[in-house]
């Protein structure tokens, strides 16, 4: 029987492009995709949802990959701002969470993450505020799909994952969280109704 229904933030939860802030920020093309490219799909940036770097450290990194004074403080300005911007709730979402909770399940999100997001995530991830719990990777210092990710899940909140289902974008996580008794859905189409009819079925 599924008591627990666990979601992942990015692209589940709420939408996410990396290069919103560059685009609210920097008017050359050539510029935006630039920073993007060295802030946000970097190394730095997974180490950081690891939590084994600092964000100071991470800016230094990130910018002396760059060559002007004007590209650092670009990057410097996007890399500051970008939980501004990058992040939005999904919609249809709210609905389903209330909906969810309405019915008595327990609700947790489970996300790669800085620690940033700790600040945030009430403004950004919709009906927050009904959630018994939020893990972030930068937290534990480990990943979806890494195996430990999902024990701390289970421990921290004490869920069973037989009694718990999993909501990701990737495969790839919903692989590992199978590989630890939770099984979930792949979210990745982003289709709120289809995701509802899933969960109608608990």
């Amino acid at each position: 029987m599924i008591k627990n229904i666990v979601f992942d933030m990015g692209n589940v939860l709420t939408e996410y492009d990396s290069a919103r802030v560059c685009s609210r920020i920097i008017s050359s093309e050539a510029l935006k995709k630039k920073i993007d490219q060295t802030v946000f799909i970097s190394p730095e940036w997974v180490l950081l949802d690891m939590g084994v770097i600092s964000e100071e450290a991470a800016l230094k990194r990130m910018l002396s990959r760059l060559d002007t004074e004007e590209e650092k403080h670009l990057a410097a300005t996007c890399f500051e701002q970008w939980h501004l911007y990058n992040m939005n709730p999904k919609p249809g979402m709210g609905e389903l969470v209330r909906e969810l909770k309405d019915k008595g399940f327990g609700l947790y999100v489970c996300s790669n993450a800085s620690l940033r997001l700790l600040e945030c995530c009430g403004k950004v991830i919709p009906e927050a505020r009904l959630f018994d719990g939020m893990l972030f990777s930068a937290e534990v210092k480990c990943m979806k799909p890494q195996k430990e990710m999902y024990g701390h899940l289970f421990t921290r909140f004490n869920i069973r994952p037989e009694e718990s289902f999993f909501i990701d974008d990737w495969d790839l996580n919903i692989e590992g969280a199978e590989a630890c008794g939770m099984k979930g859905y792949c979210f990745a189409d982003g289709d709120v109704e289809k995701l509802r009819q899933v969960l109608n079925r608990f």
